[in-house]
């Protein structure tokens, strides 16, 4: 016996989930919680995230949790993958990503036994991995299933293939494993919605699925968190330098070589200062790189800070930098116009979806060369026009609030959920709208 549609009972399966994690394990953990604290909820999640929920709280309202144990798998292929790749976390990520494939099927083991007890569900939810590549055999239980919101198939940009091959992108054939398991798994053909965070996202779909795309960021922002504060005193005015922030793991593809060469372009020109939040391979060579370009007292290399610290480093900032030159999501620019400060960011995979004039500069991903002068020319009009950027930080907490907060994420997909339960025809009919056009941009802005 189901319960009432108005309040489904949803099985969350979330590979990665849980508080102060990785960025795809707080998307898991951000729906899972939301979802909790509004209709009945149980979720299915990986034991490694264990430690990170129990030391939230555990299990929000009264949910449910299932932990799945692969790590008789994960951990020895994780050591294999550091060990053999020591300086290439997408290496190291690609590789150990194969666990998922065992994990779900243990996940759709546990689900079946655990019907009685904590079942049975309405829907099935999987918001992560947000790859569209991981697919699941949980609709095999034979309810609605929602995959996503995905964010993938984003291709290599023209002219940074440098900047990629240190990133091991090499490796990426490896993601065709994924498209064989789904292929013999089904999870896209049996799938009721797919979720879509980008047109490269519906563009890498077979098209005969893409009826079942709907539109959705995989990324939204935590406004309680990230709250906005007034704008600092314009820059240039009784010596006040130009203040940037960049926050982002400090990787290859992540470009912050970039913005470092377009500082030293500037300082004969303005004060300006940058801060940097957060660690990674990258971080002796990119600090030597600003020894060396003379910027030791310009920049600020700060490593990790937790998330109310990485609110205040934005709120303190005149702008958000983001030079990565291959991002598929892009949260910490969510986060940032959550705090009112304008962003620039290079016009690429999902900061092509999200950054415009009206929140800040997209700059074209037409080479290393293009991306530092694009930097420097955006840092000149900040000083040039700070009115225009202070009133584009505003609007950049106005779209937050309205299109990309967590609470809105969840209603929204609330909404879905009734809808397929109570009109499939007419949800179906909707997806429609979506696979010949609206919603997503016919193609990749680049």
């Amino acid at each position: 016996m189901t319960s009432d549609i108005g309040t489904p009972r949803v099985l969350v399966s979330a590979y990665q989930c849980g508080p102060g994690m990785g960025s795809v394990s707080q998307i898991g953990w951000h729906w899972y919680r939301r979802l909790a604290q509004q209709l009945p909820t149980t979720l299915l999640t990986h034991v490694r995230n264990r430690e990170a929920i129990e030391a939230a709280g555990g299990a929000v309202a009264d949910s449910q949790i299932l932990y799945v144990d692969t790590e008789w798998f994960a951990g020895p292929l994780y050591r294999f993958a550091s060990r053999l790749f020591p300086t290439s976390e997408h290496a190291v990520f690609l590789i150990s990503s194969l666990d998922f494939f065992v994990y779900d099927r243990a996940a759709w083991r546990l689900a079946q036994t655990s019907i009685d007890t904590h079942g049975p569900w309405d829907l099935v939810h999987a918001p992560t991995p947000v790859s569209p590549l991981a697919t699941t055999r949980l609709y095999r239980l034979g309810v609605p299933t929602l995959l996503g919101p995905w964010n993938g198939h984003l291709g290599v940009p023209r002219g940074f293939r440098e900047i990629m091959r240190k990133d091991s992108m090499w490796l990426s054939p490896l993601r065709d494993l994924g498209r064989f398991a789904d292929a013999l798994i089904g999870g896209t053909r049996h799938a009721s919605v797919l979720l879509t965070a980008t047109a490269a996202t519906v563009a890498g779909i077979p098209r005969r699925y893409r009826h079942l795309c709907v539109p959705m960021l995989e990324n939204g922002v935590d406004l309680e968190t990230f709250q906005p504060a007034p704008w600092p005193k314009a820059p240039g005015i009784a010596g006040e330098p130009l203040r940037l922030v960049y926050v982002g793991r400090l990787v290859p593809f992540k470009g912050l070589g970039m913005l470092l060469d377009a500082l030293a372009r500037l300082t004969d020109e303005m004060p300006i200062q940058l801060s940097v939040v957060g660690e990674g391979p990258m971080a002796a060579e990119w600090r030597d790189q600003a020894a060396r370009l003379g910027l030791e007292d310009r920049v600020r290399f700060l490593g990790n800070l937790p998330p109310p610290a990485v609110a205040e480093e934005m709120r303190r900032a005149h702008a958000f930098c983001l030079p990565s030159v291959r991002e598929s999501g892009g949260a910490v620019l969510l986060e940032a116009m959550a705090c009112a400060r304008p962003v620039i960011a290079v016009a690429f995979g999902g900061p092509a979806e999200i950054v415009d004039d009206a929140v800040g500069r997209a700059l074209p991903a037409d080479g290393p060369e293009a991306v530092v002068a694009g930097f420097v020319e955006a840092c000149r009009d900040l000083v040039r026009d700070p009115d225009t950027w202070r009133r584009r930080g505003e609007t950049g907490r106005q779209r937050a609030e309205e299109r990309y907060s967590w609470d809105a994420k969840v209603a929204s997909a609330i909404a879905l959920y009734r809808d397929l339960l109570t009109d499939p025809a007419g949800a179906r009919a909707r997806r429609q709208t979506v696979a010949t056009g609206g919603g997503h941009d016919s193609g990749e802005r680049s």
